[in-house]
């Protein structure tokens, strides 16, 4: 029976805690333009509909933080503050970059999540299942994504590059610290 390397559990945890939090900032910065600038209800209530998920997911990881004594990664109020800057921005530039920050992000988190399980033992059967159904939510938001404009020609190839980069420093810093 194969375990899973106490360090790489508490990284996978941590990160995934901030993860997902930083996804909850995203939509909630998103939210805050739609309901403040931009008026769409259409979009407002596909994103809602995601962030429902993200919390599930955050709740969970939470959960796995108080259980294990693991600490939540030091830069939580930075990457919260650069969530909510990041949703509200790209909700500002309208739905096509909105939609494509959450495709950009997903595909991202998608090989990450992939990453993890392969890291996960046998006597983590439970995470790793969870993990797995996580990716398929993510993904399932990266279909809605594009589904609703989320593209990368022209100058949104520049965002996606810049939000994609953006994510692995995150993910990186936040298995560490």
């Amino acid at each position: 029976m194969e375990k899973t390397n106490k360090k790489y559990l508490e990284e996978i945890i941590r990160v995934d805690h901030a993860g997902e939090r930083g996804a909850i900032k995203i939509y909630e910065g998103q939210l805050l333009a739609l309901k403040t600038f931009k008026q769409d209800e259409y979009l407002k209530r596909k994103i809602e509909e995601m962030k429902e998920h993200e919390k599930e997911h955050y709740e969970y990881f939470n959960g796995e933080i108080q259980k294990r004594n693991i600490k939540p990664t030091k830069l939580l109020p930075l990457w919260d503050i650069l969530g909510v800057t990041l949703g509200f921005g790209t909700a500002m530039l309208g739905e096509k970059a909105a939609m494509l920050c959450t495709a950009s992000v997903e595909e991202v988190i998608d090989d990450h999540y992939k990453n993890q399980t392969y890291k996960l033992g046998d006597d983590e059967k439970e995470l790793k299942e969870k993990i797995m159904k996580f990716r398929q939510d993510e993904l399932d938001h990266k279909d809605i994504a594009y589904e609703h404009g989320a593209t990368k020609k022209g100058l949104f190839g520049v965002l996606d590059k810049v939000i994609k980069t953006s994510s692995r420093i995150a993910i990186t810093i936040s298995e560490k610290i």
